[in-house]
């Protein structure tokens, strides 16, 4: 029996998408890879539907690299409404605890110190985390009691932006993976002798994809529904973008054919390899391997076929 054909085209890269109010991730990534007629689709961190901005999103051969996007730095600017909190800690959420008590600029500036660095943060109830093979939010949704336990999560800037009114504070907070902003305003709020949630909240980096790079949901529309999925492709990042942390080795072509069938190749006496490096192989500008380099010899983890280049 013949291997089955996949649908859709062989289109490789990241679309850096500016996610609208309203869509979950999910959502998002299945109207892009429709858009491009892509074969397959995946984003590098979930954004939840009230939150908006950068949601990186990869095609093809793309989805080999999204865990080098996902480990890397999120920048955030969110707002906080003190006084009520959720139990969503963002504004979807039924209120669940109040206070008459509103901070001043210099009591949220002095709290500021205890939310960064490495701290222990208990992520909210209503996340993707899972409980025994069960997501939170499901089991939250449905009315079980939820309790997480605290993890370490490191918090490297948090910034008091402005105070629009005396309910409201806005800021911007440069993490790690796997931190809540959710959670920071829930805390902030308790900290502060009060109670707090998200209001608005959009994603400005993650990983090597800065503002700059983001793309809008209506020009990929208008411009697939004028020009047709080919004329998306030069709004693509390459699939190299993702690995900008990681050291560039750069093959021969005979290397590179070395590579292509799983296997490595002595390293020795490059001055931008060493043992114990994560790098990505790359041949006349194109991306060949991704692997790690042992006592000298580079051994590819994850290999790319001639097709997932873009042509610029």
């Amino acid at each position: 029996m013949g291997q089955r054909r996949k649908k859709g085209r062989p289109v490789s890269g990241w679309l850096i998408l500016d996610k609208p109010l309203g869509m979950t991730s999910t959502q998002a990534v299945s109207v892009v890879r429709r858009l491009f007629g892509a074969q397959k689709a995946g984003h590098a961190g979930t954004l939840d539907p009230l939150a908006t901005g950068m949601l990186p999103i990869a095609l093809g051969e793309a989805t080999k690299t999204v865990p080098y996007v996902m480990d890397g730095r999120k920048i955030y600017a969110f707002s906080v409404r003190w006084g009520e909190e959720t139990t969503t800690d963002d504004a979807e959420g039924a209120v669940v605890a109040t206070s008459e008590l509103r901070p001043d600029r210099e009591a949220i500036e002095a709290a500021l110190g205890d939310f960064t660095g490495e701290i222990l943060q208990v992520p909210p109830a209503f996340s993707a985390i899972k409980v025994e093979g069960d997501r939170a939010y499901d089991l939250a949704r449905e009315g079980e009691v939820v309790e997480l336990a605290a993890r370490p999560v490191e918090i490297h800037r948090l910034d008091l932006v402005a105070m629009p009114d005396a309910n409201t504070a806005s800021f911007e907070a440069e993490c790690g993976k796997g931190t809540y902003v959710r959670a920071i305003a829930r805390d902030l709020g308790r900290a502060l002798g009060t109670r707090g949630h998200v209001v608005a909240l959009r994603r400005l980096l993650v990983g090597p994809f800065g503002e700059e790079a983001m793309v809008k949901l209506d020009e990929l529309r208008s411009r697939a529904e004028a020009e047709g999925p080919e004329a998306l492709e030069p709004l693509l990042a390459p699939v190299e973008a993702a690995l900008s942390e990681l050291a560039e080795l750069r093959v021969t072509d005979s290397e590179a054919g070395r590579l292509r069938n799983g296997q490595g190749f002595i390293v020795r006496g490059r001055p931008e390899a060493a043992n114990g490096d994560l790098c990505f192989a790359t041949c006349r500008g194109t991306l060949i391997a991704i692997g790690e380099i042992e006592r000298g010899e580079f051994k590819p983890s994850r290999v790319f076929p001639p097709e997932a280049a873009r042509a610029d």
